[in-house]
């Protein structure tokens, strides 16, 4: 069961957003949006451990991106939340940027249009 866990949702794309935040409460998870890396890694670090159970990464996001961000996450100093589920959100989905998501850090990667069984699998192998 997904319900009671919270998602971290980095995504600068407004109907992204909302289309991903809908299929996740539907689900009965708390859903907390960022809408750059910065935003996200700025979240994080306020959140404290045990606040965020997984991460939902764009790639192509303004300010800083979701490679980067994930790099940052991966670097604090607190390894409970450095340690946390990234699973990457991008429609580019050839086997390299499946490799570049995994190589900046990632757990995962996901192509776009997201397919709601897809993210659901994704959630229950993190969570």
């Amino acid at each position: 069961k997904l319900g009671g866990h919270r998602v971290l949702l980095a995504e600068d794309n407004e109907v992204n957003m909302h289309i991903c935040r809908s299929i996740l409460t539907l689900e009965g998870m708390e859903v907390e949006t960022a809408a750059n890396g910065r935003e996200a890694c700025e979240l994080l670090a306020r959140s404290g451990s045990g606040y965020f159970d997984v991460i939902l990464m764009d790639v192509q996001m303004p300010e800083m991106d979701g490679y980067e961000a994930t790099r940052r996450i991966r670097k604090l100093e607190n390894q409970e939340i450095a340690s946390k589920p990234i699973i990457a959100m991008t429609a580019n989905a050839f086997e390299e940027d499946v490799q570049e998501a995994l190589k900046a850090g990632m757990n995962d990667h996901m192509a776009k249009p997201i397919r709601i069984e897809t993210l659901y699998a994704l959630m229950r192998k993190y969570l």
